[in-house]
């Protein structure tokens, strides 16, 4: 299927696209909202500036994606592959990463306010400016993550894994740290 017929078919109502192979496909400010791209291959497709809130995206594989602007509010991504993709200034509130690879992700100046990033693979990921308060991140890996100047107030990181991470002007106000460990390899108690 191309992105013609898919435009089409989502036109007429249909929104299960299970499954679907559109890589490196151009998907630049679509309105795809509620979709469902479960399992799709999404790899180095341009989804900037698109509308994909209350969309389905589970164990989709979106390695390399560009969804810079994307309004992806209230989106399933569990056990997607985000890994190196493009979310800067992402819309992603009340969101569910839980199990989520974004190793390497560029999350700069993402709002994830309320998202759930429990157990998801941060590595190495740009969150630098990022807003998330209030964030679910448990037993998360942000080894080496860049998060200066990133809001993580009220957020829980309980377990969390910060070795090397960046926490230059963070705001961790009332943030639970129980048994993370933090950038110097010390376990918060």
């Amino acid at each position: 299927m191309n992105v013609k017929e898919l435009l089409a078919r989502y036109a007429t109502g249909e929104r299960s696209f299970n499954g679907i192979v559109l890589k490196g496909a151009n998907l630049e400010g679509v309105n795809l909202g509620g979709v469902d791209f479960g399992r799709a291959d999404l790899r180095g497709a341009n989804l900037t500036d698109a509308f994909l809130s209350g969309a389905n995206l589970s164990k989709a594989n979106l390695q390399g994606a560009r969804l810079k602007g994307a309004h992806l509010s209230e989106i399933i991504l569990c056990g997607s592959d985000l890994t190196q993709a493009t979310l800067e200034m992402a819309h992603l509130n009340e969101s569910d990463l839980s199990g989520a690879l974004l190793s390497g992700a560029n999350l700069c100046d993402a709002n994830l306010h309320m998202a759930s990033i429990s157990a998801a693979n941060l590595r190495g990921a740009n969150l630098s400016g990022a807003k998330m308060g209030g964030v679910r991140m448990w037993k998360a890996d942000l080894q080496g993550a860049d998060l200066s100047g990133a809001d993580l107030s009220e957020a829980n990181l309980c377990e969390v894994n910060l070795t090397g991470a960046n926490l230059n002007a963070t705001d961790m106000s009332e943030t639970f740290l129980t048994g993370a460990i933090m950038p110097d390899g010390s376990i918060h108690s």
